[in-house]
């Protein structure tokens, strides 16, 4: 039987001869919403879909979700592409997102500075985070604090004592203005009294490229995109911004272990549909991926392999951690004085 038919036979049962109109309109629509909307969930997709990505390609993000974007097109059978579209921090390809048909057909995978640092970076930020639909949480990194090998500290006390020795003399990196990197050496002069410049760049290769060549003297990075450099010793590590040591690297001490345990910094990787989006679809498209980001393989080759850490979360876990990081990041924000452009 049809949709339609099915709506039909739903009517002659709520609505019979001599019921009242109102009332059996009204029932009869909430029953068809109902079929319809479960019908939609139940055949989605039925056509390409596309993930945004904000950010230029070859970025954690971007790798993280090509893999997944793989693994959607073998679990549904239609097409599933990842779309690079940069610019102003990242907020240009979250507003095509925003701006798109809630259907579940454009989404958006991003990082956490999208979401919860840019309300308060931009006065006219052309969308509102609070209501992008969260989909899932797929992973989360802790941020090391990465020095060029010619920087003369070996750890995070070395490195405040040198700044503070030679002020304005060192600088650190950023990809773009309210970025990890800038929060995090920012809120360090506040709190410590430093005079680190800042030099900002457009995404994250750049940036690496600028460290290893001794343009800037640090950054921040999680080692999804800083392990290889790790490695070769072409980057030195001084902290990791968290509350535990890095399984990959962890001969390096945590900001807490180094005297610094207000630092934190880390690093996620969301995915987010456009306002509006039906809870039904929001809800497969989770929790298909979710299995994907838990499945054993993927987590070794595609997650800890990078250094990351698979979270696989609920719409509504996503939401929680939107909701609790904003509103710490108003504070750290406004503490260090960044002011909205």
């Amino acid at each position: 039987m049809s949709i339609s038919h099915k709506i039909f036979a739903v009517a002659l049962v709520v609505c019979p001869k001599h019921s009242r109109l109102l009332g059996c309109v009204v029932l009869t629509l909430t029953v068809m919403l109902g079929l319809t909307s479960g019908a939609v969930a139940q055949n989605f997709p039925s056509r390409l879909v596309r993930f945004i990505v904000p950010f230029p390609a070859g970025g954690g993000v971007d790798l993280v979700i090509r893999a997944a974007a793989q693994e959607l097109t073998n679990k549904w059978g239609t097409p599933v592409i990842v779309e690079n579209r940069v610019g102003a921090g990242g907020t240009i390809g979250t507003d095509a997102v925003y701006r798109a048909p809630a259907d579940g057909y454009t989404l958006l995978a991003t990082v956490n500075q999208t979401i919860t640092a840019a309300p308060f970076l931009f006065k006219s930020l052309p969308y509102d985070p609070s209501k992008l639909m969260p989909v899932t949480l797929m992973v989360q990194s802790d941020n090391f604090i990465l020095a060029h090998p010619d920087v003369p500290a070996k750890n995070l006390r070395e490195l405040v004592d040198l700044v503070k020795r030679e002020p304005k003399k060192w600088t650190y990196g950023s990809f773009g203005r309210g970025s990890q990197p800038q929060l995090l050496f920012e809120y360090l002069n506040n709190k410590e009294g430093l005079d680190l410049l800042h030099i900002p760049y457009n995404g994250i290769s750049p940036l690496l490229i600028a460290m290893i060549t001794g343009e800037v003297s640090l950054t921040t990075g999680s080692a999804g995109v800083a392990g290889e450099f790790l490695r070769t010793g072409k980057l030195k590590a001084l902290a990791i911004a968290g509350k535990k040591r890095s399984s990959l690297f962890h001969d390096v001490p945590t900001t807490e272990e180094a005297g610094f345990g207000y630092i934190e910094s880390s690093i996620w990787y969301g995915v987010f549909a456009p306002p509006g989006t039906p809870r039904e679809i929001v809800d497969k498209i989770s929790g298909d991926l979710r299995a994907i980001v838990t499945r054993p393989d993927f987590v070794e080759h595609q997650i800890a392999s990078k250094g990351l850490q698979a979270v696989a979360s609920t719409p509504d876990e996503l939401a929680s951690i939107v909701k609790n990081e904003t509103a710490s990041l108003r504070t750290v924000i406004g503490a260090i004085g960044i002011a909205a452009e």
